[in-house]
């Protein structure tokens, strides 16, 4: 696995609330943004991060054992939109998030992802 980010991203207040990852040079769709490695926490550590601010930057990793991961880079940072420019996908063997643009992204724009299925209901997220 080689790890990577291309080059212009960097983070600032996002209008959907918090921070979130921008890019100051312009992005072409099919175009691989970050990949990030990830941490991978227990069923303990994840009932833990529930009390703690990590709780807004979690993924879900297994649902089944209850294991979360949290990922390193700005790969926790991306915030969610109905409407997404971006989209990512999990290596659950190597342990990483892939990031690749859905869309033409503009210099100065923010790049979002869609953290639910097309059938899940927008009301399950809790941020």
């Amino acid at each position: 696995m080689h790890l990577t980010q291309i080059p212009g991203l960097y983070i600032a207040v996002s209008d959907l609330g918090g921070k979130g990852v921008f890019t100051s040079c312009a992005i072409t769709k099919g175009d691989l943004i970050e990949i990030c490695p990830l941490i991978i926490l227990s069923a303990v550590d994840t009932s833990l991060i529930h009390k703690t601010k990590l709780h807004d930057y979690y993924f879900v990793w297994d649902d089944k054992r209850k294991t979360s991961a949290i990922a390193l880079g700005f790969g926790s940072i991306y915030n969610h939109s109905p409407n997404p420019n971006a989209e990512f996908n999990v290596d659950h063997s190597e342990e990483y998030i892939r990031f690749s643009a859905l869309k033409n992204i503009m210099a100065g724009e923010e790049i979002k992802t869609k953290y639910l299925s097309s059938d899940d209901p927008e009301y399950k997220l809790w941020f």
